[in-house]
């Protein structure tokens, strides 16, 4: 398969994953059967909250209202509903000032209101509200120490959740007595509703001693306001059986493994074999690739455990511990990894991307990897390991004109995986 072949399918895989996951397939099936008896309130927030918004519109014939808020860049025009835009990873006063909106929207409603709760990936950032002796200056700091630890999005949520205001379920809290219908698509392994967006609108199993051992585990330098906070409870979040949870409905409308799925087959209409391998994997991304890369390097050279031509695919979030100068990105360091780990393997290619066009601190989703990407750099005077151990895997691809720019996707389905294993020589 040629280069520029093989490139193609990769990337209308990569399209087919990202098209799966778009509010406007996926709202549509789940919105209300008929309006409720009293007001029908619309809350939200990730950077697929905008196209969610706009979709509900499009096909909500009854009156509502509502906020939600996005990131930068990922706004859509609606008629009723209030978008708002704030900062993603890091949060800003933006989203604070959101957040106090939407909790003053859902205050005083009854039990014949519902709200329909939007949340996307993102949202842990966008809706935000420091508890009571922390500033968002500290959640700031914090959240930009997590985000480097080298922690799982699973621990960094447990932390999130134990610092915040509205998380762990509080704004289902608030929106008691009102009916809650949340539409969710999952952006982490495992698809967890706690772990989307920080779980605002469900309840949380998990408890500050919990969060506090993360903290510490990771070595991560916290203010002393946070480590009060944990060690005293008051952090403490809505537990499942809480009455104020009793009218709260969640229903997963987008999934990685819905991207994979969409993804396979767009290879298999090419006549390319396409094998799922998980949709929840984790680790340090370096570590993850040189699994993935023993199994493409046994494909390629023994025909197990699948017979080429044909494409790995795998879903989830690895981390990036960064050390180097570099700004990491989970899927362009996985990338880097696999290269060195394949050593120009003429008959391997693949592509990572984050499905909502941004990898790490970057705009940029990801990238691709040819049997030549080694070559091509050693050419330009640039030392693959040496980018990889600076964690600069963004200024690696780019210079090589191989990095994947999608721009705002307005999705996230969490990250996408495809080796391309081909049965001839390129």
């Amino acid at each position: 398969m040629e280069s520029k072949q093989a490139r193609r399918l990769l990337r209308d895989m990569f399209a087919a994953a990202i098209a799966a996951a778009q509010p406007a397939h996926c709202v549509p099936p789940h919105l209300p059967a008929a309006p409720p008896r009293g007001r029908l309130i619309v809350i939200g927030a990730g950077k697929a909250s905008a196209a969610m918004a706009k979709t509900l519109e499009d096909h909500w014939p009854g009156d509502l209202c509502g906020l939600v808020v996005t990131r930068y860049g990922y706004a859509l025009p609606c008629r009723r509903i209030e978008i708002v835009e704030a900062a993603h990873p890091l949060p800003d006063a933006a989203g604070v000032a959101a957040t106090r909106r939407i909790e003053a929207l859902v205050r005083g409603l009854g039990a014949d209101d519902t709200v329909l709760c939007l949340i996307s990936g993102g949202g842990s950032s966008l809706l935000v509200r420091p508890l009571d002796g922390l500033s968002l200056t500290d959640k700031q700091a914090l959240s930009k120490a997590l985000l480097k630890s080298g922690a799982s999005i699973s621990e960094i949520n447990c932390v999130r959740r134990h610092l915040s205001a509205i998380k762990g379920g509080r704004l289902a809290a608030a929106c008691h007595p009102a009916r809650v219908l949340n539409l969710l698509i999952s952006d982490v392994p495992g698809d967890n509703p706690i772990d989307i967006a920080s779980g605002p609108t469900v309840a949380d199993p998990t408890h500050c001693d919990e969060a506090l051992a993360i903290v510490r585990r990771y070595g991560i330098v916290v203010p002393p306001e946070v480590i009060e906070l944990l060690e005293s409870g008051r952090g403490e979040s809505i537990k499942p059986g809480d009455a104020r949870l009793a009218r709260v409905e969640t229903r997963l409308i987008a999934t990685p493994q819905m991207a994979l799925e969409a993804a396979a087959a767009v290879a298999r209409r090419a006549g390319v074999a396409a094998h799922v391998l998980g949709d929840a994997i984790e680790g340090e991304a370096r570590d993850v690739a040189k699994v993935m890369a023993g199994i493409a390097l046994q494909v390629a050279d023994r025909g197990q455990p699948f017979a080429a031509p044909c494409v790995l695919l795998s879903g989830g979030e690895t981390t990036v511990t960064v050390r180097g100068s570099g700004c990491g990105g989970r899927n362009v360091e996985f990338l880097l990894a696999l290269g060195l780990a394949l050593n120009g393997h003429r008959r391997i290619h693949a592509i990572a991307g984050d499905t909502d066009g941004v990898d790490g601190l970057a705009e940029i989703a990801g990238a691709w990897l040819a049997p030549d990407s080694l070559s091509r750099a050693w050419a330009k005077g640039i030392a693959p390991l040496a980018s990889l151990d600076d964690n600069d895997g963004h200024t690696f691809f780019g210079a090589l004109g191989d990095s994947l720019v999608t721009g705002p996707t307005l999705t996230n389905v969490n990250d996408f995986r495809a080796i391309l294993v081909d049965d001839r020589p390129a």
